[in-house]
Order: structure tokens, then sequence, then C-alpha cells
């Protein structure tokens, strides 16, 4: 299901990366994305080639990480076309809770990030 108000979202979206130290906002492949240090580490989409859906696609720690999100909760998470090879999960959007979605984009910021950024 769409979401009503794809602008709303991407600017709530844009206030969670944004927040992220050395972080910025350019267009990729036609869709808003968030990088750190030239790597991208969120992509926005809001019904992509028709999909029907608003998300945001995360970087996982790679496929095993990608496959367990998804089969545990297969109404959140999703395989992005042409990301989903390289670990990426789709975040439904329609309903967020900002909180985990926050959670999310900050964990996939650290995989992107440089180490001198990530602090554990």
């Amino acid at each position: 299901m769409l979401s009503p108000d794809p602008e709303v979202v991407l600017a709530r979206l844009r206030g969670v990366a944004l927040a992220l130290a050395e972080t910025d906002e350019v267009v990729s492949h036609g869709v808003p994305a968030f990088r750190v240090a030239g790597k991208m580490f969120a992509y926005f989409r809001h019904d992509h080639h028709g999909d029907g859906m608003t998300v945001v696609c995360v970087k996982t720690s790679g496929r095993d990480e990608q496959e367990m999100l998804i089969e545990a909760e297969p109404a959140l998470f999703s395989r992005p076309a042409y990301l989903w090879p390289s670990g990426w999960v789709g975040m439904s959007l329609a309903r967020p809770d900002w909180e985990h979605v926050a959670g999310r984009v900050a964990a996939s910021w650290r995989l992107a990030a440089p180490k001198r950024l990530v602090r554990d």
C-alpha cells in the first residue's frame, strides 16, 4: 500500500539520515539517496517501478542478516530490486516506527562510514 504522503515520509527520513555525521543527500538512479564519505547507506523508494511500496533501502551485514530480517518480518522487510544481491533490504515506510527506522538507518550508516566516524 502506498503511503498517503510520500513527501512527508521523505522529509522525516531526511531528518533521520542527515542527522548522522558527514552525510549528504544525492539523487541516485532517480531516487533520493543518502551517503557518507561517498558511500551510499540509504535509498528512498516510492512506488519504484510500480511496485506500490514506500520503503527505505538499507545495508545489512550480508545475505544472512538480510534473509533473517525478511524471514522474521516479511510485512516490514523485502528484497529491493537491484540492491538485494548485495545484502540490502527494503524497510516498509507504510506505517513507520520511526525509532526502528532510525536504528536500521544508523546501522546501515555504520556499515558505510569510514572507521574514523564509527565509535563502538
